[in-house]
């Protein structure tokens, strides 16, 4: 993959992370959605009138792909509302290439090398190993975890500590929820990535493509929102009209930069080096949302950094 590509997709990733950091730490991750949903349309409808329209062939694509990102709004709000961003945001990201490379050869007709197959399996096998390490011990590894700390201890204390490990032990409802939503999510991203990736093709102008779905898309969650949720959705903007404009211009400058990268590169290539995305996230979430990252976590974030830098030569 030509090195441009390779850093235009990896500074996608790094937009992706951060607008999804910021719908994750929001106090209502499906109005704060809709807020970066609408801050990417105000941008784009900004930009449109000086963008060659897209071609009319390319327009089925673009209404099926806007039916799509309005699952795809509403999982992603799901997941984060049941669970953690270092649970559903590995599964997301990290099924979603899978999906993409088994559909990309019947649907498009592209073959990948095998250096090119290996680098999507480093990827993946690196998210989903990240999933594994964040993932809470069980009742029973907690409470084998805590026995050998308190041998000749109080009896009553070790009960205690026998009740607290079990008490924070995995899955929860929660994460059971966030899991369902998040592989759920997976699907409907799979699915936008193909759709998309041949109407950016079809269109000639894959900017205008993405900015006239971002406008399309937040048009159908402002209408359906304004219509179950209009005083929280107008209180929730005054206070966080900041978040509509930094998560749109990161999500309208990620997804179309992914977008422009897919008509010069294979669409499964350019959607599993995006997962790298993970990386930042990671960092994101280890200076900002103070999460602990152990050797495990290292390990995984390892494994995608490899598989990145396999594509990168592929």
């Amino acid at each position: 993959m030509n090195p441009t590509v390779v850093a235009i997709v990896l500074l996608a990733a790094f937009l992706h992370a951060g607008w999804n950091a910021l719908v994750k730490a929001g106090k209502d991750a499906f109005l704060t959605s809709v807020l970066v949903a609408s801050g990417a349309a105000l941008i784009s409808l900004a930009a449109l009138p000086f963008l060659p329209a897209p071609a009319p062939a390319s327009l089925p694509y673009v209404l099926a792909s806007t039916l799509i990102h309005f699952f795809y709004y509403g999982l992603l709000s799901a997941a984060y509302r049941h669970g953690d961003m270092s649970l559903a945001y590995p599964l997301m990201r990290g099924s979603a290439p899978l999906l993409v490379a088994v559909a990309s050869r019947p649907l498009l007709g592209e073959v990948l090398n095998p250096q090119q197959y290996l680098a999507i399996a480093y990827i993946c096998s690196g998210i989903f190993g990240l999933y594994l390490a964040t993932r809470r011990p069980t009742p029973a590894e907690a409470a084998g975890s805590a026995v050998p700390s308190t041998l000749g201890a109080d009896p009553n204390r070790t009960r205690a500590r026998l009740k607290d490990a079990q008490a924070t032990a995995a899955p929860t409802g929660s994460a059971r929820r966030a899991t369902l939503f998040a592989l759920l999510n997976a699907v409907a991203i799979a699915a936008y990535t193909l759709v998309d990736g041949i109407g950016a093709r079809k269109s000639g102008a894959p900017a205008a493509y993405t900015m006239y779905l971002f406008v399309l898309t937040a048009i159908g969650l402002l209408a359906w929102t304004l219509a179950r949720r209009p005083a929280a959705l107008r209180a929730y903007a005054r206070q966080h009209w900041r978040v509509a404009l930094l998560g749109g211009l990161g999500t309208l400058a990620s997804y179309g930069l992914a977008l422009w990268a897919m008509t010069v590169a294979p669409v499964a290539a350019v959607a599993a080096l995006r997962e790298t995305a993970i990386l930042f996230a990671a960092a994101i979430a280890a200076l900002f949302l103070r999460e602990k990252i152990g050797w495990r976590r290292a390990a995984a974030i390892g494994f995608i950094a490899g598989g990145a830098a396999l594509m990168r030569f592929a």
